[in-house]
């Protein structure tokens, strides 16, 4: 009796033991299913959210397309316009600022702010005045609290200068983050550089006919290598400074806001050097 007891346990054991195996297998097969089916799910959703943010980013730079930067829009229009900004800044509400990523140099292509609209319709209305592309360049690649930021702006005399390139002034500033959104600007100088004058100016100052001569050539040399630089700074005046919302960044566009009704601002990366 206890031999054929001990035997029927043998027999009995192997079968409980192999049909828990077959359980725990398959058990461990659904839960891999199901953990590969919620990876799937998520990548799904994040691919749908990324290509809504590249969808509306695009339709807010096709907005902009027509009003030369800003200088020829209507009220609906600058309603339009508002409403795809804060389309896309909620995609980004909440985050703080990544400088990594603010690094580089930024194309202005739309703003409302009336201190650079005045420069548009200046160009607009004076034939010896014209306005090239503008940039912001941010240099905080290794900084944590803020950098250093430069607003360059090419602008040129017709007849005297390269259309468009004649010449770069730059509006340099020290920025520090006050808030996750917020940055301080403290401008410290205004530059005069990059100088290119026309084919027109160079035959006046050196005509091709003749020989140039060394007070000609040295002529040319002074105004092409000509850099002014004006401190905004002194003793004896506060800096001029401003309070600056970044309400939207990633690799390649930069959405701002001049806090106290200085306007907006719109930027993609520009991958070219600038100044």
């Amino acid at each position: 009796m206890i031999s054929a007891g001990f035997s029927s346990a043998l027999c009995v054991r192997p079968v409980v033991s192999f049909s828990n195996n077959i359980r725990g297998v398959h058990n461990h097969g659904r839960v891999t299913c199901l953990a590969t089916s919620m990876s799937s799910a998520s990548m799904t959703v994040a691919k749908d959210a990324e290509y809504e943010l590249e969808s509306r980013k695009y339709e807010l730079l096709n907005i902009i397309q027509d009003t030369q930067r800003g200088l020829v829009t209507t009220a609906d229009q600058r309603s339009t316009i508002e409403e795809a900004m804060v389309v896309v800044e909620g995609f980004d509400a909440g985050k703080e600022i990544d400088l990594s990523k603010l690094d580089g140099t930024w194309r202005l292509q739309y703003t409302s702010a009336p201190d650079v609209l005045i420069l548009f319709e200046s160009a607009a209305r004076l034939p010896f005045f014209q306005v090239g592309q503008i940039f912001q360049k941010f240099e905080c690649q290794n900084e944590s609290r803020g950098g250093l930021v430069r607003n360059v702006i090419k602008w040129s005399v017709p007849r005297l200068l390269e259309e468009n390139e004649g010449a770069t002034l730059i509006v340099s500033a020290r920025f520090s983050c006050v808030s996750a959104r917020n940055i301080y600007l403290k401008f410290e100088e205004i530059g005069l550089q990059n100088i290119n004058i026309s084919d027109d100016l160079q035959a006046v100052i050196a005509p091709a006919i003749l020989p140039r001569s060394f007070l000609s050539l040295q002529i040319l040399q002074f105004i092409q290598t000509f850099k002014a630089q004006i401190p905004v700074t002194s003793p004896e005046r506060q800096s001029v400074g401003g309070l600056y919302y970044l309400s939207y960044l990633d690799k390649n566009m930069l959405l701002g806001r001049a806090v106290g009704g200085g306007g907006v601002f719109i930027f993609t990366r520009a991958h070219a050097l600038i100044c």
